[in-house]
């Protein structure tokens, strides 16, 4: 597999709007896989775009609200009961990762956290500012303005000489524009077409800077039924559940 292919196996907000499911990407190069962000849907979305559990090397997750992080619980149980799987799971995502999954995996299935697996979890917290190698990406990520209890994370991920930076869920600072600017893929959230949001941000914040961040391609993601409700007057693309591309 030549590149780095990008395929949205959920691309919906929060409350499902439009019949889409919660936030999950699928980024395969060089034989591997790795998931960024897992909301509550996402083992459902692995059933329907045919990916098996077992074949995901790690999970990237860009906040701790559940619909990005919320399928975490499923997808361990699923691998210690279902999938049968041996080989370590890689987790990485912003500080206070760890204590949320143990407190996600007690109140979704109470005992869950102190089971003995058969395979490992290796967890990474990132810290805004912060530039690691995980899972055989290079990834570099800044604190947006978004309340979920912990930093929430912009991305910028490298692999195949390809670069992808992905908003997460955030209002609009300044700190974004290092991470976002000039990758060859800007997946940006767009949970409203122009009215302004605390927390979020609008299509027309993203459009506004488009120059600044100079993106190869931008695609929007995390759309609001106000936001859906315009996709056919829209400048640019938007991501549909089972979307695919290749950089």
């Amino acid at each position: 597999m030549a590149g780095l292919t990008v395929k949205f196996l959920g691309s919906g907000d929060a409350f499902g709007h439009g019949g889409r499911l919660q936030a999950c990407i699928l980024l395969q190069w060089e034989g591997r896989r790795v998931l960024l962000d897992c909301g509550a849907s996402a083992l459902i979305s692995l059933q329907r775009y045919g990916v098996d559990p077992g074949s995901i090397d790690g999970i990237l997750i860009s906040h701790l609200h559940g619909d990005h992080f919320g399928g975490l619980p499923f997808f361990i149980l699923d691998a210690q009961l279902h999938s049968k799987r041996t080989e370590p799971l890689l987790l990485a995502g912003p500080v206070g990762l760890a204590s949320r999954l143990v407190d996600s995996l007690e109140v979704n299935f109470p005992g869950a956290s102190r089971i003995q697996r058969k395979f490992a979890t290796e967890i990474t917290e990132m810290t805004p500012g912060a530039a690691v190698k995980w899972c055989g990406l290079s990834v570099k990520v800044a604190e947006g303005l978004h309340a979920s209890g912990a930093p929430a994370l912009a991305l910028r991920i490298e692999a195949t000489g390809k670069s992808l930076a992905y908003t997460g869920d955030t209002q609009w600072v300044d700190e974004l524009l290092p991470i976002l600017g000039g990758a060859d893929l800007l997946i940006a959230e767009a949970y409203f077409y122009e009215r302004p949001i605390k927390y979020h941000m609008s299509c027309t914040d993203m459009l506004k800077r488009r120059e600044a961040l100079n993106p190869g391609r931008l695609i929007f993601t995390h759309m609001s039924q106000d936001m859906l409700a315009h996709v056919d007057e829209l400048p640019g693309e938007t991501a549909d559940d089972g979307m695919e591309l290749t950089l």
